[in-house]
């Protein structure tokens, strides 16, 4: 009974000192009236239905519509494949996984136009090691910092014309090359779409579609990311029969290991056994 006991202890600190050792980061530009679509698609829009104090209470209710595909979101493969995946039919451990940020932001500053290569995934790995199976990879190409901006977005003084945008993305043999040799979840962009600006056929949408890989477009604050070390998250609505949908983006990252401050890193079934036994101790003190 006192091992019992003590063991007990021991989980209730590891779980304290874990909570304690990461940070989350948001990922996501908020829906609003500036919220950045691709051309064609309706427009954000927001209805107070109920807003004020009550006999006894305060009571808010609104009204939301949108498209799918705009702000922050995540694009299901069935946005590009039709046997692919809906949204409701993505499975939950798809949507995170640990986040490789892939920074080319020198490159897509001197050509606007320009896609992620085989050799950056390549020289990312030379750098910082083997990209693991079930990653997040993300360009950060500095294009956050545009959003809302629509024309510094879209990289054109007419953003409501296609055929004139200017943004990074990824090329289409990078991903290939991702899919079939680090078997990824989700690929991301700081812009607006995975393929870039001058794209009229959209390979890159097409071959992650088929292969039931999840697209993340118009992610934030990427540069609050370090290149390896953080776990993201996509929230993203289920909704059934979609092709994709606003998503709440955020990321963990641990702020200390056990070599610096003793703290223990737990795995998930440590943590949740942690939690479990902590609740039962506690309920029978």
């Amino acid at each position: 009974m006192m091992i019992t006991n003590i063991f007990k202890v021991v989980l209730i600190m590891c779980c304290v000192a874990y909570v304690h050792t990461f940070k989350v980061v948001d990922l996501t530009h908020e829906l609003s009236d500036t919220t950045i679509y691709w051309p064609g698609n309706p427009q954000y829009n927001f209805s107070i239905l109920a807003r004020g104090q009550g006999s006894s209470f305060w009571y808010e209710s609104n009204y939301v519509a949108q498209s799918e595909h705009g702000g922050t979101h995540v694009d299901a493969p069935a946005h590009f494949y039709e046997a692919a995946w809906r949204t409701h039919q993505i499975p939950m451990e798809r949507l995170t996984g640990l986040a490789v940020v892939i920074d080319v932001k020198d490159k897509a500053r001197t050509n606007p136009d320009y896609r992620v290569q085989i050799s950056d995934v390549t020289g990312w790995e030379s750098a910082n090691g083997r990209i693991p199976d079930n990653a997040v990879v993300i360009m950060n190409s500095g294009w956050g910092y545009k959003y809302p901006n629509k024309t510094a977005v879209f990289g054109t003084s007419t953003p409501e014309v296609p055929s004139t945008f200017h943004f990074p993305a990824w090329h289409q043999d990078a991903v290939t090359w991702l899919i079939n040799k680090r078997f990824v979840n989700m690929i991301g962009v700081d812009t607006p779409s995975t393929d870039y600006g001058q794209s009229s056929d959209f390979p890159t949408h097409v071959v992650m579609a088929r292969h039931n890989v999840i697209g993340l477009e118009n992610i934030a604050n990427l540069d609050q990311l370090p290149v390896t070390g953080s776990r993201l998250f996509a929230g993203v609505i289920k909704t059934k029969g979609g092709s994709g949908g606003p998503a709440r983006i955020f990321a963990t990252i641990s702020t200390e290991d056990c070599t610096t401050s003793g703290s223990i890193p737990l795995p998930l079934p440590i943590l949740l056994l942690c939690i479990i036994n902590t609740a039962l101790y506690l309920h029978f003190w």
